[in-house]
């Protein structure tokens, strides 16, 4: 009998999907205004049991007892302040998930499990059990009545759980989580009014609204500051101990901080970038590195480059020789 996840993955092939090595679904070009992605190249680590708001906030950045408020970003650093990974967060049924690319989650469960010790609190690897959708339109609500009014909120339909992302440019956006035994009947019934898109496409709307990833190619290789994570919400400062909180507030309370990521386009033509990728400045030193890419439209590329402000400001920041255009972030930072 094959997994849940091939069991979607052959749905969607039956839906018209080519499904790439990382699991992405590409789709026929839409130019539909409402458009349905399958996020499942994503993965999910579900944190149960009666400490697991009390373990995890010894382990993340951001204050866990405020996810009954509404979703959140959080980091996962090293005692060096390093991220080994995002998460976006979120609680169904009182179960916490932390969603992140498939290639990081073994290594974090292993590694978020050495903690527990005594601790009531059960890491799994979720990513089997619920099926992740991407919904985007520019009047979303108008298709959605049970859309949340503000980012990060979420909403319990008859079937499955809906959350409010930030907008990327008029693009509104929306996070739905199911049961994978369920998804396939949701996928079509989303479908008559949402044209099925490409993950890539996807891909490109997180990086226009500014949101980063960490991936394994780029784990260890930040301090949260340095992907914007304060600009997102993602750290609180208050909250008390935590692996690598040390460092975190030391970024934050000695002044601004020397490095951020920036959004940013590649030209038409281009050879692909890849996140880790070194990026230079005008006399050739390097300056930083890419933190996400997708294709754009028009055949280039959309990227996210962690560098050094100053540098930046000195002139261009290239990739192999060719200068970034970088573009105003959707947020303002710290």
């Amino acid at each position: 009998m094959s997994s849940p996840a091939t069991a979607w993955q052959s749905f969607l092939i039956t839906q018209g999907a080519q499904l790439n090595a990382q699991g992405e679904a590409a789709f026929e070009a839409t130019t539909a205004n409402a458009k349905l992605y399958d996020l499942s190249c994503n993965g999910l680590i579900a944190v149960s049991g009666s400490d697991s708001v009390a373990f995890l906030q010894g382990q993340l950045t951001n204050d866990i007892k405020l996810l009954a408020q509404g979703a959140q970003w959080n980091g996962y650093c090293t005692a060096k302040g390093r991220l080994l990974a995002l998460f976006y967060s979120f609680t169904i049924n009182d179960v916490i998930y932390l969603q992140c690319p498939h290639e990081l989650i073994p290594d974090l469960i292993k590694r978020l499990r050495m903690f527990v010790l005594r601790s009531k609190v059960l890491i799994e690897d979720a990513s089997e059990r619920l099926v992740a959708m991407g919904l985007a339109s520019d009047e979303l609500a108008s298709h959605i009545a049970a859309l949340p009014a503000t980012a990060h909120q979420s909403a319990q339909t008859h079937d499955g759980t809906l959350i409010r992302l930030a907008d990327a440019g008029h693009q509104q956006r929306a996070l739905f989580l199911i049961d994978s035994a369920l998804a396939s009947a949701s996928w079509q019934a989303f479908s008559t009014s949402f044209s099925p898109a490409s993950t890539a496409d996807w891909e490109a709307l997180e990086i226009q609204a500014g949101v980063p990833q960490v991936y394994a190619a780029t784990k260890e290789q930040f301090v949260p500051q340095m992907i914007n994570l304060d600009a997102l919400n993602g750290i609180n400062f208050k909250k008390g101990c935590y692996t690598g909180q040390e460092i975190v507030a030391r970024t934050h309370y000695l002044g601004k901080v020397k490095r951020r990521t920036l959004l940013a386009q590649l030209p038409t033509g281009a050879a692909r970038p890849q996140a880790g990728d070194a990026v230079h400045d005008a006399q050739q030193q390097e300056a930083g590195q890419l933190v996400r890419v997708a294709p754009s439209a028009n055949h280039g590329w959309w990227l996210l480059a962690e560098c050094r402000l100053e540098a930046k400001e000195a002139g261009a920041i290239q990739w192999q020789g060719q200068p970034l255009l970088f573009e105003d972030l959707p947020y303002p930072l710290p």
